[in-house]
């Protein structure tokens, strides 16, 4: 059985991860499209072994610029995460104060939430989506000021670009301990400048585009056992200044070998939201 938070039984598991293949072909997604979903250029991925450590152990030495993320408790007074009203009026808040806090930031703007879940039969019953098995951040150099124009529109990201700003995001469990596909996230000082393979994501309203992260054995992995509703990840997907030791993270859920059999879905929410910094 997987040790409990508060006595971790190793510092040390292995896992698979899925890491994108650099076959030069430009691959495409289409979300939420099912009518053009045929045309679909799925990226090629392949399954490296990689030790993750249990970032329990040395919680207080992560910092969110050095390495790209933070671990951290959070009392949050929200009662039912898949209420949109609740999340608006009670979480959004939350969210803002933790970012300032870690980052610096001087102002914090949450653009969306995604609700995600292991079973797919509550992923109905939920409106969630199903957790993601693949080494990947979700803005590239590209497509991080596009989403500031399509949230902000243009004078105001005008006005913004002008500062430093960053997409930073917020994970956590919604109900019950997390028992299986945890979040792994890997130091971003050991993610070389390299291997970020851009992967197309059209909506039928807009498009986006993510990294896809191809192996690199440098890369230093960790996860948070069992993280419970009260604990969560901060970590940044896109830093304006290229100076930061950290600007992207590698992360991704993956199968924990040390998973008890029967163990309940996993549910979590990530909170994406753009910080600027005076």
């Amino acid at each position: 059985m997987l040790a409990t938070a508060e006595k971790p039984a190793t510092d040390t598991i292995h896992a698979k991860f899925n890491y994108v293949v650099d076959n030069g072909r430009p691959a495409i997604r289409y979300i939420d499209w099912p009518e053009m979903a045929h045309n679909a250029v799925p990226p090629q991925y392949q399954q490296h072994d990689m030790p993750v450590r249990n970032g329990r152990l040395v919680r207080d030495t992560f910092n969110l610029d050095t390495h790209g993320f933070v671990f951290i408790d959070h009392n949050t007074q929200v009662k039912d995460f898949t209420n949109e009203a609740e999340r608006k009026r009670v979480y959004d808040a939350e969210v803002q104060a933790l970012i300032k806090k870690h980052s610096g930031a001087a102002e914090v703007l949450v653009f969306d939430h995604t609700l995600r879940v292991s079973d797919e039969n509550l992923q109905k019953q939920m409106d969630a989506r199903p957790t993601v098995k693949g080494v990947h951040n979700d803005y590239t150099e590209a497509s991080a000021p596009v989403r500031l124009r399509e949230i902000g529109g243009d004078a105001e990201a005008e006005r913004r670009f002008k500062k430093r700003w960053a997409i930073i995001q917020v994970w956590r469990p919604i109900r019950g301990n997390v028992l299986c596909d945890p979040l792994g996230i890997c130091d971003g000082r050991s993610i070389p400048q390299k291997g970020f393979i851009k992967v197309e994501r059209r909506y039928k309203y807009r498009t986006g585009e993510v990294y896809h992260i191809a192996h690199n054995p440098a890369h230093v992995w960790f996860y948070f056992p069992e993280m419970t509703r009260n604990e969560a990840l901060i970590f940044k997907v896109f830093d304006s200044d290229a100076n930061q030791p950290s600007r992207f993270t590698a992360h991704s859920a993956f199968d924990n070998p040390n998973t008890p059999p029967n163990a309940p879905s996993r549910e979590s929410i990530e909170t994406r939201c753009f910080a600027f910094f005076d």
